[in-house]
């Protein structure tokens, strides 16, 4: 039976609506505006009901259970009737879909969103509006600009701070290392022009460094590959014990280069690292940063909810100071995919991503102060995402996020100290934000498949790693919860990330007793004892 309870009909005409062959009747326009308010309120109640049903954040179906459904699915045989394709898509895709709202989806930076979000993508994509010029957007490009000059002053970055809004924290950063190696060129450039041997940017390319903490996020190395650099121009700097880049060590590593003759373009430091939710800090790294005239860039991606914590702002103290810094709407916002930003604290430096085509934003544009989103942005054609965020403030306000971020926090901080008692695990670092990184270990009730075997707490770290591996994928499998996994040292551990304020401590206790449960029965199973995979490499 169809979820829709009416028929498809065209109100415009008394008729049914023309065959699926006749596109015109598909399109979006004053004449089919009715269809399009019903075809929306079905899709809309399919999600709704699929939403209010669901009991399990995932089915637990494999890709060769689900690859059949999708590949038999003839995409030269149109259905012509928005209901069959409602039902169609229930089968493949709202049926196993991993839904983030779920209180035990625990796994990655993916939170549940915001209701006046889901209000914004429905107009964004409606309108379509593009973000790249005035004549395409008109008060989109200044709701947007307006949303970055909120943010910047969040961020308390200064009146000279600009930004754009980006796909996500990937592009934030690529966007802010372009900045900094051409800013670093730049400076160069300069310098030895004045010394009388002038150097050209494809001669100071090899000499440039970046320098990030050995839990910053992996695409600032991307970012390093991308813009010619290699990923070898990315140094780690070592962390301390609670994972946060070590100043000492940063200070040694700035004076290395600088006596070896690299120029270090950028330092990156991370308010919220994707594994242990950790904040270096910032005020002494720019300290350092000062001092050693470099670039200071802030990956606050995750950590950006802070900026409307009622409670814990002070966290991100020193991020002022950065020449460029990381937000994502789209994890501690609560908002939908994709709702991210870059921001500087000196808009002359996204000259560096401008360039002028006359069919779109010729210097006459420039000249008469039209506003150009694309003159600051590596896209062209960009989708109105800053319109979530807007109508996130105007109907909730900045305080009801915070108040949202922080009960997340601490949420993980009261997991932290469940996992601290429980003799079965053992966990990484106390969290700053809502990550907890932990370990089965193999506690009193760890039951051993043969006498031989050596005492619980004594079992061999490769036999651990794989009863910790195998528990995240039996749970995983049961649909019950989902959690995510990492490498620390060497060794597989298991990932909490809390960003649902709906998750409650009896949701993570009872997460915890079925991951114990399968990684127990996996140590008293006879697969136990034959290694499946060599041992992690340490990271």
């Amino acid at each position: 039976m169809s979820f829709l309870a009416h028929p498809a009909e065209d109100p415009s005409s008394s008729g049914p609506i023309p065959g699926a062959a006749d596109g015109r009747a598909h399109l979006f326009n004053d004449r089919t505006a009715e269809r399009y308010r019903r075809s929306l309120a079905d899709g809309v109640g399919l999600v709704a009901s699929t939403v209010a049903r669901t009991t399990r954040p995932f089915t637990g179906v494999t890709p060769a259970e689900l690859a059949p459904e999708i590949s038999g699915v003839d995409l030269d045989r149109p259905l012509g009737d928005p209901a069959a394709a409602l039902d169609e898509l229930e089968r493949v895709y709202l049926k196993d879909a991993v839904y983030f709202h779920h209180p035990r989806y625990l796994a990655h930076l993916n939170c549940p969103v915001v209701i006046p979000a889901l209000l914004g993508e429905a107009v964004l994509s409606a309108v379509n509006s593009s973000l790249d010029t005035w004549d395409q957007s008109a008060g989109g490009t200044l709701i947007e600009r307006r949303l970055i000059d909120w943010t910047a002053a969040r961020l308390g970055l200064g009146d000279a701070a600009d930004g754009v809004f980006t796909s996500g924290g990937t592009q934030s950063n690529l966007h802010a290392m372009l900045l900094a190696r051409d800013e670093a060129c730049k400076l160069v450039e300069k310098e030895t022009a004045a010394a009388g041997a002038p150097l050209t940017k494809p001669r100071i390319l090899p000499r440039l460094r970046i320098l990030a903490s050995q839990a910053s996020h992996f695409s600032i190395a991307k970012a390093a590959a991308v813009l010619g650099l290699g990923y070898e121009a990315v140094i780690a700097v070592p962390c301390d014990q609670d994972r946060r880049m070590r100043t000492v060590a940063l200070a040694r590593e700035l004076d290395r280069c600088r006596r070896e003759g690299l120029v270090v373009m950028a330092v990156v430091a991370t308010a919220g690292t994707t594994d242990f939710g950790s904040i270096d800090p910032v005020p002494e790294i720019a300290d350092l940063c000062e001092r050693a005239g470099v670039w200071l860039h802030v990956d606050a991606a995750y950590g950006c909810g802070l900026l409307v914590s009622p409670r814990r702002r002070h966290l991100l103290d020193g991020i002022e100071r950065a020449d460029s810094v990381t937000v994502d709407y789209h994890k501690s916002f609560f908002q939908p995919v994709s709702s991210s930003a870059v921001l500087v604290r000196d808009r002359t430096t996204l000259g560096h991503a401008t360039y002028h085509a006359d069919y779109l934003n010729p210097a006459r544009s420039a000249e008469r102060l039209i506003p150009n989103q694309v003159d600051k942005s590596l896209q062209t054609t960009r989708r109105f995402d800053a319109l979530k965020l807007w109508l996130t403030l105007r109907v909730m306000g900045a305080d009801a996020i915070g108040e949202l971020f922080d009960e997340v926090v601490d949420r993980a901080a009261e997991a932290w100290r469940l996992l601290d008692a429980d003799p079965r695990y053992e966990v990484v670092t106390r969290p700053q934000l809502s990550t907890l990184v932990f370990r089965y270990t193999g506690g009193p009730s760890a039951a051993r498949p043969d006498p031989g075997r050596p005492a619980p707490g004594l079992l061999d770290p490769g036999l651990l790693d794989r009863a910790n591996l195998h528990a995240r994928e039996a749970l995983a499998a049961s649909g019950e919860a989902v959690v995510a996994g990492t490498v620390v040292d060497g060794a597989h551990h298991l990932k909490f990330t809390l960003l649902n304020p709906e998750t409650s401590l009896h949701d993570i206790a009872h997460v915890l007793d079925l991951l114990a449960g399968h990684a127990e029965r996996y140590l008293s199973s006879s697969e136990a004892a034959v290694p499946e995979f060599p041992r992690a490499r340490a990271s």
